[in-house]
């Protein structure tokens, strides 16, 4: 399956048997309660919210809620917050983690404690899923916000997780670009040396489940046009399902030019966990907050990770 918009996903939730619960860390701000009183609405996720429970009931009551219909949890400070969402999904009562007010270190911290078992022993990172109006599907750009100058080896679990991810999605053989400067070896170039290694490793079966090309250019990758006109052989370009970035400057620039100038919706969550993570930034939107948490809910009814 190909997904064209955030709407679909938000579909394939809806017709799931039983709504996922979320435990949300640091639920007592306006935007986060505005985006999962819109998702248990939608029948997206049931909330459990976990933070300052007199503030989140004033919210709630501020937005036309009654209070008594949400579960919370009391939690203190940022730490707390994030200990207390985790344990809940360790113990069962929840199916993945948002994170609201609470600071990112402090809900990944005990997610990555071996104690809690939810650490599969691979690299953590965010999948970005993006509506891009000029293009027929949605885009995944990894990784943008995590890791600074992943090695060949975080490289390998960045596309491992993306396969997870799109498999639970439906997308059975999903491309991936490993984008570059130039879309030739250059040993003075250490991503594209990379690039050609993750394509090998996905030749030799090492990364199965994928289709991996790399070094391509941000041009070849985005348009079939200019390929043909370079003479590269890529039955991808233009329509890859998503783009590997060298490092996290690189996505993060590319992100917000395409958001700003481009119109581009983004969904976001953390992978390589047992359990997806919401992990949009604190200014994020109540939209980017619904739609990342419909894409974690639809992950995370699909399959442990």
């Amino acid at each position: 399956m190909k997904y064209s918009s955030f709407s679909q996903i938000v579909e394939q939730c809806q017709a799931h048997e039983r709504p996922r619960r979320v435990a949300v860390a640091g639920a007592a701000e306006e935007h986060v309660i505005r985006a999962v009183i819109r998702a248990a609405r939608e029948g997206i996720a049931v909330p459990v919210l976990v933070g300052d429970e007199a503030r989140i009931r004033e919210l709630l009551e501020q937005f036309g809620e009654e209070p008594e219909q949400y579960e919370t949890v009391c939690g203190g400070d940022s730490g707390d917050c994030g200990e207390k969402a985790v344990e809940l999904v360790r113990d069962g009562c929840a199916d993945f983690i948002m994170k609201g007010m609470s600071e990112t270190r402090d809900v990944l911290k005990p997610l990555v404690n071996k104690e809690n078992g939810m650490n599969t022993g691979r690299t953590m990172n965010i999948f970005s899923y993006n509506e891009v109006p000029q293009m027929s599907r949605l885009l995944a750009i990894s990784d943008g916000g995590m890791i600074l100058y992943p090695t060949l080896e975080q490289k390998r679990d960045i596309i491992l997780n993306a396969v997870d991810i799109f498999h639970r999605l439906g997308v059975e053989n999903p491309s991936i670009a490993v984008l570059a400067g130039v879309e030739k070896v250059n040993p003075k170039m250490p991503e594209t040396v990379d690039a050609a290694a993750l394509e090998e490793m996905n030749r030799n079966g090492e990364l199965p489940g994928c289709e991996v090309v790399g070094p391509v250019s941000f041009d070849i990758a985005f348009s079939r046009e200019i390929a043909e006109r370079k003479g590269f052989q890529c039955p991808y370009c233009g329509d890859f399902d998503m783009v590997l970035v060298p490092n996290m400057s690189a996505g993060n620039l590319m992100h917000k030019a395409m958001i700003l100038h481009g119109g581009t919706k983004m969904a976001g969550i953390v992978t390589g966990a047992k359990v997806p993570v919401v992990l949009t930034s604190r200014g994020a939107s109540a939209e980017e907050k619904f739609v990342s948490m419909a894409l974690a809910s639809l992950v995370a009814g699909r399959g442990e990770l």
